[in-house]
C-alpha cells in the first residue's frame, strides 16, 4: 500500500506492508520510530513504476496538492487496486455551527479544497461515497472534531493545527474567537448547541471515497 501525504503517520495502518509519501521534511521528522521512513516526494510526481503497490490512501491530504488531477492520476497509475481518500465535503462546510462565528472560512474552503463532485470526476473510475461520523473525542484537530468541545477552539495552538484559519482576512480570526468566548461566557452557545455536548458522534463535512479498478 502506498500512503499519500503521509504526515506524521496519524492515520497509517500497522497491519500492513506501507510506502508512506510525504514531502515535509518536518512531517517527516514526527514520524514514530515503529513507522518506516517516508519517501520524500509530492503525490503529482511518485517515483515509482506502474502498478507498484496493492492499493492506496490519502488521508486529509488532497486539498493541499498543487495539481489535484495529476496527483490522482499518479495515484491510479501507480496501484492496481483501490483508491481510498478521505476529505472534506466543502458543500456542506457552512452548516457547521462554527461559521456562525467566522463565515469567511467557508470562502476559503472551498477556494482550497475541491468538492466531493469534482473529486469523483477526477477520480475516473467507480467510487462510492460514505459520510464518516466524527466521534466526539476524536484526536485529529480538524474544526469538526471539536464540535462538542468548543472551549477547545479557543486555545491558540488548537487552531494553529488548522491550516485554514491562516488563510482568513486581518481580524477575523480575533474577532470569531472573541465572539464565541462571549457566547461560551454568557451561555448562549450551550443554548443552541448544547445538546452536541453529549452527541457520541456528528455527521459533518468528512467522507470517504472509495474506488475500484476497473482494469
Amino acid at each position: 500500500m502506498i500512503n499519500l501525504g503521509a504526515g506524521a503517520g496519524s492515520y497509517e495502518p500497522t497491519d500492513r506492508e506501507v510506502t508512506a509519501v510525504e514531502p515535509s521534511a518536518a512531517m517527516r521528522a514526527q514520524r514514530p520510530p515503529h513507522l518506516t521512513k517516508a519517501v520524500d516526494a509530492i503525490a503529482e510526481d511518485l517515483p515509482f513504476p506502474d502498478d507498484s503497490f496493492d492499493a492506496a490512501m490519502a488521508t486529509i491530504t488532497v486539498h493541499q496538492w498543487r495539481d489535484i488531477q495529476r496527483g490522482l492520476r499518479e495515484m491510479r497509475r501507480v496501484t492496481r487496486g483501490p483508491r481510498v481518500i478521505l476529505a472534506f465535503d466543502i458543500d456542506t462546510f457552512a452548516e457547521f455551527w462554527m461559521m456562525r462565528y467566522i463565515p469567511e472560512m467557508v470562502a476559503v474552503a472551498k477556494s482550497r479544497d475541491p468538492s466531493i463532485a469534482n473529486l469523483v470526476e477526477m477520480l475516473e473510475e467507480p467510487t462510492t461515497v460514505t459520510t464518516v461520523p466524527i466521534p466526539f473525542d476524536c484526536t485529529d484537530g480538524f474544526l469538526e472534531a471539536f464540535y462538542g468541545r468548543p472551549e477547545r477552539i479557543l486555545e491558540a495552538a488548537v487552531r494553529r493545527a488548522q491550516s485554514a484559519w491562516a488563510f482568513l482576512p486581518h481580524g477575523a480570526e480575533t474577532r470569531a474567537v472573541e465572539a464565541l468566548r462571549s457566547d461560551l461566557e454568557s451561555g448562549e452557545w450551550d443554548r443552541q448547541y448544547g445538546a452536541l455536548r453529549s452527541q457520541p458522534e456528528y455527521l459533518g463535512t468528512l467522507r470517504l471515497l472509495v474506488t475500484q479498478s476497473t482494469g
